[in-house]
């Protein structure tokens, strides 16, 4: 089985952090904000195999575009898969609630 590099983009790091520091700061749970985005950062690892398994994006912006999902709790990862390189771009994490 071949085993898939995954990167992320700027935004998606940036978008992580908000996330901790949002359920950190206006949530007042550090210890939950450290958990969910430890669950985040596990399923996107879990993306170096077999990639494709995920539901290609159907809706939004990334819709028609090659993009795939992953659900974790209630947030989204958007990303593309290169086979060239064996490369995940992860190019969102956010909320499912928003308009991705």
């Amino acid at each position: 089985m071949d085993k898939y590099k995954v990167r992320l983009n700027q935004q998606a790091f940036r978008e992580i952090d908000d996330i901790f520091s949002y359920i950190a700061l206006e949530k007042l749970s550090p210890e939950n904000a450290k958990g969910q985005t430890d669950r985040i950062w596990a399923a996107l690892k879990k993306l170096e195999t077999f990639p494709q398994s995920h539901q290609e994006r159907s809706e939004g912006r990334y819709a028609g575009k090659g993009y795939r999902q992953l659900l974790i709790d209630n947030y989204i990862a958007i990303f593309k898969i290169d086979e060239s390189s064996k490369t995940v771009y992860v190019v969102t994490v956010q909320y499912q609630g928003r308009n991705v």
